[in-house]
């Protein structure tokens, strides 16, 4: 089986997919991960040269393509917030064999797992005000409304609902090998 997770920034597509892949014997891919091994590049400087998001997908669907491509079966794929969306979503629905999941849960719930990164893609620590929280929670909850429109081409949606990394994995286990 081909899998592809998408889903907002932060509500767990790369720990789940990961554990998920482990849990079933699949290999594992993140799309960003790929993006920038792919052009050399973090993503923060690789979209400097873009003027919009639209134009960012086009350049990187390249990557889902070969991905496909060079894999026949066995995988998931932890794709952007962005995944069904245009470029993507014209590779993605000529594969019948693709199984598209998208992971949702709330606004409240995903800011609690929120990451920060430098423009190198490395991780770092961000304390939040109350300020920061509220503004945070605003952007989660439009990024859920706008990607949302998209989400109903997947096959399936999950409602994470606060549960663990772990639990949602068991879930999709059950839901896609029966």
């Amino acid at each position: 089986m081909k899998i592809i997770l998408t889903g907002v920034s932060c509500v767990g597509k790369s720990t789940i997919g990961k554990m998920f892949a482990d849990k079933v014997g699949y290999s594992f891919f993140d799309f960003d991960y790929e993006v920038e091994n792919y052009f050399k590049r973090p993503i923060s400087f690789l979209k400097r040269d873009f003027l919009t998001e639209h134009s960012y997908r086009n350049k990187t669907r390249v990557v889902l393509s070969k991905i496909l491509e060079e894999n026949e079966d066995n995988f998931i794929i932890a794709m952007p917030p962005s995944g069904l969306m245009d470029y993507y979503w014209r590779i993605i629905k000529q594969d019948d064999s693709l199984v598209t999941v998208v992971l949702k849960d709330r606004a409240k719930n995903i800011l609690q797992r929120i990451r920060f990164y430098d423009d190198n893609s490395n991780p770092i620590e961000v304390e939040l005000s109350k300020e920061s929280e509220s503004y945070y929670l605003k952007e989660i909850s439009l990024d859920i409304e706008y990607f949302g429109r998209t989400y109903n081409r997947a096959n399936y949606q999950y409602r994470i609902d606060g549960k663990s990394a772990s639990e949602v994995v068991d879930d999709l286990v059950a839901l896609l090998f029966p």
